[in-house]
């Protein structure tokens, strides 16, 4: 069956995604996947014993629009515990069906005909297309190597009158670079005395390394006011199936955001949330990620140490950047698909976070594996 008619597409540049097309290519030649970014190691026991408890109970009809009462306020005592900061959970807090939703629809409710957005690439594939789509221009900052840091003078340029909005993530997906506090600070100057908006994706907010501090949005009053901070549950508790994240922003903002919200999703799952804010009660289960994910790429490290890849520092997420380029001068794309079909090892190639495929001949590895997974991915990159 075929439509016959006129298709006039809204995205006509915009292909797969590249996470499903280096998962497929795995699949299809029965490659370990260090691509995708997901854990391949169980969840919680007692997670599911919850989820499955709250459906028992009865909880599987739809959640109130702006997400589980008992969810918004365990989030809003984690804000307060973490940073200092006091969000309304009635008000000014709402769960959404996963972090890339949230990220959609914050876009959509702010983001009108002929605005510019700013993003730093390499950037996270969802932003730019959510901007154009809702008839947004997007204006690109680059990170600079080799450890990924912001140029603030450059984003300062880039601001127009018609800036409405900046995108940030820290810690950052791709790279794993962590913004400090100064970062923080030229962000604020940056936006004093402006209407510009700022998205902070903060969905790997847990997972920070080397003694690090996450400086979330939130931390920062002059940026809190003018911040849509996302969040996301599975990163946190190694359920990215489970599609639940969250957003904390000012009351006016979040009323704009959830009037978008209601046609989007309405409502995200019900006895998932409920759980979520039993296991919240516990801190050790956000509190003790970081250790447990930089014991995993402390042990990635250790086991392609004697390969002939560069190290590009990760001091957060769950993803190791690798350079090739003393292996191989093929292409980022050329040579992950090599490395699935005649390695079968597969990974992402980070020249598709550009715009306009930059290729500095590195590659992003996911270790959020098991132990015997990263072992296997060791014994395959240090025989290349």
């Amino acid at each position: 069956m075929k439509f016959t008619g006129t298709i006039h597409s809204k995205q006509p540049t915009i292909a797969t995604s590249i996470f499903a097309t280096m998962t497929a290519l795995a699949a299809e030649h029965q490659a370990l996947n260090l691509s995708q970014g997901f854990p391949d190691f169980d969840i919680s026991e007692e997670m599911i014993s919850r989820v499955h408890h709250y459906m028992q109970k009865g909880f599987n009809q739809y959640a109130p629009m702006p997400g589980v009462p008992a969810l918004r306020k365990a989030i809003s005592k984690v804000a307060s515990q973490l940073h200092g900061i006091s969000y309304d959970p009635d008000t000014e807090i709402t769960i959404t069906a996963g972090a890339t939703q949230a990220i959609f629809t914050a876009i959509a409710a702010f983001i009108r005909d002929d605005d510019e957005a700013i993003i730093f690439e390499p950037a996270y594939d969802t932003y730019a297309p959510a901007v154009k789509v809702n008839g947004g221009r997007v204006k690109y900052a680059h990170l600079q190597m080799p450890d990924y840091t912001i140029n603030w003078e450059q984003t300062a340029r880039l601001v127009s009158s018609h800036t409405r909005m900046i995108i940030i993530n820290t810690p950052h997906n791709p790279t794993g670079a962590v913004f400090n506090a100064q970062d923080m600070e030229q962000l604020s100057r940056i936006t004093q005395n402006t209407d510009i908006l700022v998205l902070s994706d903060e969905v790997y907010e847990h997972l920070i390394f080397d003694g690090l501090q996450h400086e979330s949005a939130c931390r920062y009053p002059h940026l809190a006011q003018r911040s849509l901070v996302i969040g996301s549950f599975g990163k946190t508790f190694h359920a990215t199936g489970w599609k639940t994240g969250y957003v904390m922003a000012p009351e006016n903002l979040m009323k704009e955001f959830r009037k978008m919200h209601q046609w989007v999703v309405f409502a995200a799952n019900t006895p998932i949330q409920m759980a979520l804010a039993d296991m919240l009660a516990d801190e050790k289960n956000y509190t003790s990620l970081a250790a447990f994910y930089q014991q995993k790429r402390d042990l990635f490290l250790e086991l392609i140490a004697s390969s002939r890849f560069k190290i590009v520092p990760s001091h957060g997420t769950y993803f190791q950047c690798l350079d090739y380029s003393a292996i191989s001068d093929a292409s980022e794309m050329d040579f992950a698909t090599t490395l699935v079909k005649q390695h079968k090892i597969a990974a992402i190639p980070v020249s598709r976070f550009y715009h306009d495929g930059k290729d500095d001949k590195i590659l992003r590895f996911c270790f959020a594996k098991k132990e015997d997974t990263l072992r296997k991915a060791g014994e395959i990159l240090c025989k290349i």
